[in-house]
C-alpha cells in the first residue's frame, strides 16, 4: 500500500508503473522454498535429523549446538529461505539445549547464525541476490568464494556467541550459588535445599542467561519412513538441479513439492496454513516499495550521496553501516534489494575487489538478523517458553545493537580494506 500511495500520489506514477517493480521470480522462490521446506517439516523428517544429531552428539553438550549451526546451514545452503530454516530447526534446536543445559540464547543465536553461514549459497534467496551484485560488478567468478566467505565468518560469530553466553551464564550461576549459600548462613531456620528461585535453571530469566537443568533421558526415538527418505532424497534434488542443471530455485522448489504432496496428499493443508506468509508479502512488498523508489530517482539521490565522500572505501563502509541498521528493523532479502542499485557502483570501483565489498555487505546485512524485529528474530522469538520472552526479546535487541556497532566494521577491514578474496 506505501509503494502505490507513495509512487501514485507523491511520485506521479501510474498504477503500472508500480507493478512493474512487483518481484515475480522472488514471489516465486520464496512460496516454493517455504512450501517444500514446510512439507519436509510436517513429515517429520527434520525430526528424524533432528534424532540423529541428538544420538551423534551422544551426550557431548558442545556436539549438540555444532549439529545444530550444521543442521541449519545445511537447509540454507540447500536453498531454504533463511527464516523458513530457522522455524523449521528453533523449535527442535532450544528444546535439545535445555535437555544439555545449554541456554536458550546461546542456542538460539548458534542456530541464526547457521543459517547466516549457509544464506549466501548460489540456491539460497540471500546468495541470489548477492549474486546478481557481483554479476552486474563484473566478478561473477566470485559466487563460490562469496559463500565459503560468509560460511566462515557466521561460524566463528556462533563460536564466540556460544563461547560468550554460556561464559556469562556460568558467571551468573556462580554468582547465584553465592548468594544462596550466603542467604543459608545467615539464616539457620532455612534447611539446606531451600535454595532460592531464580538460580541455575530457575527464576523469571527461564534458561535465557541461565544454565537450564540437563537431563539423562534417551532421546525418543524418530523411526526412518519412506515418506521420510523420499523427503531427504527432495533436498538434495533441489541441489542438484540448481546447481548442476541451472534450473530456478522457485520452480524447482515447487516441482518437488508438488511430488511430495501427490505423494502424501495430506500435508497440503496443513503446510500451506503454516507457511510464513506474512513475511513473504512484507519481503515481496518491500522489493516493489524500492523498485517505486528507484523510478522516482531516490535510490538515485541517495546514490549519489555516498559517491560524493570521494572515496569507494568509505562508501563502502557507510553503506555496510546502513544495510545492517535497516536489517535489523526489516526484511535482510529486501535490504539487499533496496541497497543493490548504490552497492554495484561501488563494488566496481576498480580500485576495490568486487567480491569484498559485496562479501562485506552481505555479512553486513545478515548479521543483525538476531534482532526481534527482524523476521528471523521474531520466528525464534516464536520457538522460546512464553515465561522467557521478555527477557529473550531485550536480549536479542542487545546483541543486534552490537553486531550493528562492530560487524560492519570488521568485515570492511577484512574484505575491502584488507582486500581478502
Amino acid at each position: 500500500m506505501a509503494a502505490f500511495g507513495v509512487g501514485t500520489l507523491i511520485g506521479g506514477l501510474s498504477l503500472d508503473d508500480v507493478m512493474a517493480g512487483f518481484p515475480t521470480e522472488l514471489l516465486l522462490i520464496l512460496v516454493g522454498a517455504t512450501l517444500l521446506f514446510g512439507i519436509v517439516k510436517q513429515t517429520g523428517t527434520i525430526d528424524l535429523l533432528a534424532y540423529w544429531a541428538e544420538r551423534l552428539a551422544n551426550g557431548h553438550r558442545i556436539l549438540v549446538a555444532v549439529l545444530m549451526f550444521l543442521l541449519t546451514a545445511l537447509l540454507a545452503s540447500a536453498g531454504a529461505f533463511t527464516p523458513a530454516a530457522i522455524a523449521i530447526v528453533a523449535p527442535v534446536a532450544l528444546a535439545l539445549g535445555a535437555r544439555f543445559g545449554i541456554s536458550t540464547l546461546a542456542m538460539g543465536l548458534v542456530v541464526i547464525q547457521g543459517a547466516n553461514a549457509g544464506a549466501f549459497s548460489p540456491v539460497n534467496p540471500f546468495g541470489a541476490l548477492a549474486n546478481v551484485m557481483l554479476d552486474k560488478a563484473g566478478a561473477s567468478d566470485g559466487t563460490l568464494k562469496l559463500y565459503v566467505y560468509c560460511f566462515l565468518f557466521n561460524a566463528v560469530l556462533a563460536v564466540i556467541a556460544y563461547v560468550g553466553v554460556q561464559a556469562l551464564v556460568r558467571r551468573r550461576a556462580t554468582q547465584a550459588g553465592g548468594r544462596s549459600e550466603s542467604r543459608s548462613e545467615s539464616r539457620s531456620d532455612l534447611p539446606a535445599s531451600g535454595a532460592p528461585q531464580g538460580g541455575v535453571g530457575g527464576g523469571a530469566a527461564g534458561g535465557v542467561l541461565t544454565e537450564p537443568a540437563r537431563t539423562e533421558t534417551l532421546p525418543q526415538k524418530v523411526d526412518v519412513t519412506p515418506m521420510r527418505l523420499l523427503s531427504l532424497v527432495s533436498l538434495g534434488a533441489l541441489l542438484v538441479l540448481t546447481t548442476v542443471f541451472g534450473l530456478d530455485v522457485g520452480v524447482a522448489s515447487i516441482a518437488l513439492a508438488v511430488v511430495l504432496i501427490v505423494v502424501n496428499p495430506d500435508v497440503q493443508q496443513r503446510t500451506i496454513d503454516t507457511m510464513p506468509w506474512s513475511a513473504i508479502l512484507l519481503v515481496t512488498g518491500i522489493v516493489t516499495y524500492v523498485g517505486m523508489l528507484e523510478s522516482v530517482g531516490a535510490l538515485e539521490h541517495l546514490q549519489g550521496g555516498i559517491e560524493s565522500l570521494g572515496s569507494g572505501s568509505i562508501a563502502a563502509l557507510i553503506t555496510s553501516y546502513v544495510v545492517g541498521l535497516i536489517s535489523a528493523f526489516a526484511s535482510t532479502t529486501g535490504t539487499l534489494g533496496v541497497i543493490s542499485p548504490v552497492v554495484v557502483p561501488i563494488a566496481a570501483d576498480p580500485t576495490l575487489s568486487a567480491l569484498g565489498v559485496v562479501t562485506a555487505i552481505s555479512i553486513s546485512s545478515s548479521v543483525v538478523d538476531t534482532s526481534p524485529m527482524s523476521t528471523s528474530g521474531a520466528l525464534l522469538m516464536a520457538s522460546a517458553k512464553p515465561e522467557e520472552e521478555r527477557l529473550f526479546f531485550r536480549s536479542l535487541l542487545l546483541w543486534a545493537i552490537g553486531m550493528i556497532g562492530v560487524i560492519p566494521l570488521l568485515a570492511w577491514l577484512a574484505f575491502v580494506k584488507l582486500g581478502i578474496g
